[in-house]
């Protein structure tokens, strides 16, 4: 339930920390004191989205902070997702508005975007009042209350994943199924490319590399030639010039026959013997090399050819050979499963009527459940508006099939007729607003114990009604309150009379400014508030002894009923 909530810089409110208990939190206070401005505050803090004009003028920011105590196991479930645990103390709520428009989340010390929020806020309070009454006019929302009341959710799970499937598999086949002449001409496109890929025989990814070398030698070709010409004509000299390796030769003589007589050269002649079988081997290999280097100028058209090949097919598919082959087997796996595709299609197509007579068969299941629900939930909720003065009121539901949706097959709508003797029609264009609030007031308590929620507020859900019903719907919201808490917003004695738990709301002007205070009701206090709401201002000791009269008597019918 909601334990407290803090408000700061919100409108009027300046400062504000409220107490919440147990049963029945009732609000009162004059038009225009700033009841309304409470329920945004708590629609703010669960993620609602919120405008920059609620800071108070003159202020940076407002800040709203609420405290769930023994949160219901579904918010834990959606605490565990966000990464978080509960507090000892429960789930800590709280949001910041900036005066620029700007807004900040957290729960439990950790931010939390306005989604996660409202997902977690669907499990901790439900908020009910002239903007929800319109929702319940809303054909969806009547379909979601028979669902929450037949209490079927693992039906409509089975039918969720039937639905998803069938979806699923639709989707494929809508994939696969292609106009023919599209298909003939990706097919001819296809089958071009691989053609024009295989042809180029791109087997090997390094061949442009060594193409391209072998182009930089062949057009070096006459230089490579005379510069290995004049290293080996150093090496071995010409006809008339003895070269490097004559001369070393002498050299390696020379210093042979001193080592004969000096023994530190014998080093030097074993060092100058192996230099020599070295210079021996360059001049080999010099001359292999002039004898194997031969080119044809048409092996240079060739390569030109060829790497010109590549790059026009590097334009169409790749900036590389494997980016071109790998293309290629990639329109090669398409072209097969173009090919393929008949055979696949007429395998999906008895798939998806197995995928929808499933989906079907289990929508008829719920269909059927729904329908048993719609009768027993309208019965129960006729009782409880006969209950709240309006016996004369019929409800009937209508159920018509629709094609497959995420929802269902049903296309339900809730008639009334409101007087004995009228045609039903639509809820939605029948039903006054006080009418819809007695309706909505009847089905929660309806559903109270299938919907788990651990707090309702209604924002004067006594709108348009007056006397006896006033002191109905107090009596409901005071049933209501049983095994959870229920905060209300309302302007008559007759429905605050049922609260366990009493708080004013009232304006006052300070230093020529306009402040909400919010303070809750000692006894003597409360029957002062009643005694003001039934006769104005001017509270008169008769006044005083109705309101402890309405007070008893709330109290002898909450002790009864």
């Amino acid at each position: 339930m909601l334990a407290k909530l803090y408000i700061q810089n919100i409108a009027l409110i300046q400062k504000a920390e409220i107490t919440f208990g147990g049963g029945l939190n009732v609000f009162t206070g004059e038009t225009g004191a700033g009841k309304t401005m409470l329920i945004s505050a708590i629609d703010a803090v669960l993620g609602e989205r919120v405008s920059r004009e609620v800071v108070r003028a003159g202020e940076e920011k407002a800040i709203i902070t609420a405290l769930f105590e023994d949160p219901a196991p579904q918010a834990l479930a959606v605490l565990a997702e966000m990464g978080l645990e509960d507090e000892d103390e429960g789930i800590l709520i709280t949001r910041e508005v900036s005066a620029q428009g700007k807004s900040a989340s957290k729960v439990n010390g950790a931010p939390a975007t306005a989604g996660l929020l409202k997902q977690l806020a669907s499990h901790l309070i439900q908020i009910h009042g002239q903007r929800e009454s319109g929702q319940l006019l809303a054909p969806e929302r009547q379909l979601e209350m028979i669902d929450t009341f037949a209490g079927h959710n693992q039906l409509l799970s089975d039918y969720r994943q039937a639905y998803d499937h069938y979806r699923e598999v639709e989707c494929q086949k809508s994939e696969l199924v292609m106009d023919e002449k599209q298909k003939a001409q990706r097919l001819d496109m296809l089958s071009y490319q691989i053609n024009e890929i295989d042809g180029a025989n791109l087997d090997d990814p390094g061949e442009e590399d060594e193409l391209t070398a072998r182009k930089k030698l062949i057009g070096a070709g006459e230089k490579v030639i005379a510069a290995l010409s004049a290293a080996y004509n150093a090496l071995n000299g010409e006809e008339e010039q003895d070269g490097i390796n004559a001369l070393f030769d002498t050299l390696s003589a020379g210093v042979s026959e001193a080592a004969e007589y000096i023994p530190d050269f014998e080093l030097v002649s074993s060092r100058l013997n192996e230099m020599g079988y070295e210079l021996a081997e360059f001049g080999a290999q010099i001359r292999d090399e002039l004898d194997a280097f031969e080119f044809d100028p048409r092996e240079l058209d060739q390569i030109e050819y060829r790497l010109d090949q590549i790059h026009k097919l590097k334009r169409k598919y790749g900036g590389s050979i494997a980016e071109i082959i790998a293309y290629g087997e990639k329109a090669r796996q398409e072209l097969d499963a173009l090919t393929a595709s008949e055979e696949k299609l007429a395998k999906l197509e008895e798939e998806l009527v197995g995928a929808l007579e499933r989906a079907q068969a289990i929508g008829d299941k719920l269909t059927k459940s729904r329908t048993q629900a719609a009768g027993d939930f309208l019965t129960q909720v006729q009782e409880e508006l006969a209950f709240l003065d309006m016996p004369g009121v019929k409800l009937s539901a209508r159920i018509e099939r629709k094609p497959l949706s995420p929802d269902g097959q049903d296309e339900l709508t809730l008639y009334v007729s409101t007087n004995v003797g009228e045609e039903p029609g639509p809820l939605a264009k029948i039903a006054s607003g006080g009418e819809v609030s007695r309706m909505m007031l009847a089905m929660k308590n309806v559903l109270a114990e299938k919907d788990g929620i651990g707090t309702l507020i209604f924002d004067e859900v006594d709108t348009g009604v007056s006397g006896r019903a006033a002191g109905k719907i107090g009596q409901k919201l005071s049933q209501a309150s049983r095994g959870r808490q229920v905060i209300a917003v309302t302007h008559l004695a007759q429905v605050a009379a049922f609260a366990d738990k009493h708080m004013l709301i009232r304006k006052e002007v300070e230093d020529g400014r306009t402040y909400t205070k919010v303070e809750e009701l000692n006894k003597t206090a409360r029957e002062a508030e009643l005694a003001r709401i039934n006769s104005g201002d001017n509270v008169t000791a008769t006044a005083l002894e109705n309101a402890r009269e309405l007070i008893e008597h709330a109290k002898q019918l909450t002790m009864n009923s």
